[in-house]
């Protein structure tokens, strides 16, 4: 599988960063993953195709060509950042690449609850009619007191906490498995369906 990571903020030091930095080197063995920084898209505004900025070009393409998709995002005042939700913006004014694309959102913060708010919001953002992404269900990996969950190593300390990362990675992994064969078969119908006026004779 090839996943492309989103670290959904613009902050130097950041543990969703670290998150997937780990997950990058934990899952190596099942998963390429490539991790994407949103702090290098420019802010959202409304251009016409010949004004699309290379940034916003690479990282729709980056989505194509991807299994899935995976978003670390840190919780602002319950909310995703602002520049998480631009290059969702992006996404949706121009490529709208994120259409049945499968999508696991990860999420850590310095407080207890990890991100829970920040990651229903981004849940009811990645299902709207032009993103439209393929979200696991009953899913959420919640990353609390991230400050102190990683060594100097960059690697994840809470046991608990990793052994349900691996549960979660796993459960991904199939789930793409399972919407790539079911977007193949309905492409494949919808290819060989024919309409009652292809039937009839002349």
């Amino acid at each position: 599988m090839n996943y492309l990571a989103i670290v959904g903020t613009n902050s130097r030091v950041s543990t969703n960063r670290m998150l997937l930095q780990f997950m990058k080197r934990r899952f190596e063995k099942s998963a390429n993953i490539e991790l994407f920084e949103v702090m290098e898209l420019p802010a959202f505004y409304e251009a016409n195709e010949h004004q699309i900025p290379e940034e916003v070009a690479t990282l729709s393409e980056k989505i194509r060509l991807a299994d899935g998709v995976i978003i670390a995002t840190p919780e602002y005042d319950h909310a995703i950042p602002a520049v998480l939700k631009s290059a969702l913006e992006w996404i949706s004014y121009t490529s709208q690449a994120l259409i049945d694309k499968p999508v696991l959102i990860v999420g850590a913060s310095h407080g207890a609850l990890g991100s829970s708010r920040a990651q229903a919001h981004l849940r009811q953002i990645l299902d709207s009619p032009e993103l439209s992404a393929r979200l696991m269900p009953a899913s959420e990996f919640l990353l609390g007191k991230s400050q102190a969950a990683f060594n100097a190593d960059g690697i994840l300390v809470y046991q608990d906490k990793l052994a349900e990362l691996d549960e979660i990675f796993r459960e991904f992994v199939l789930f793409t498995e399972l919407i790539c064969k079911l977007l193949l078969e309905k492409t494949t119908i919808k290819r060989n369906k024919k309409y009652v006026w292809q039937t009839q004779e002349a």
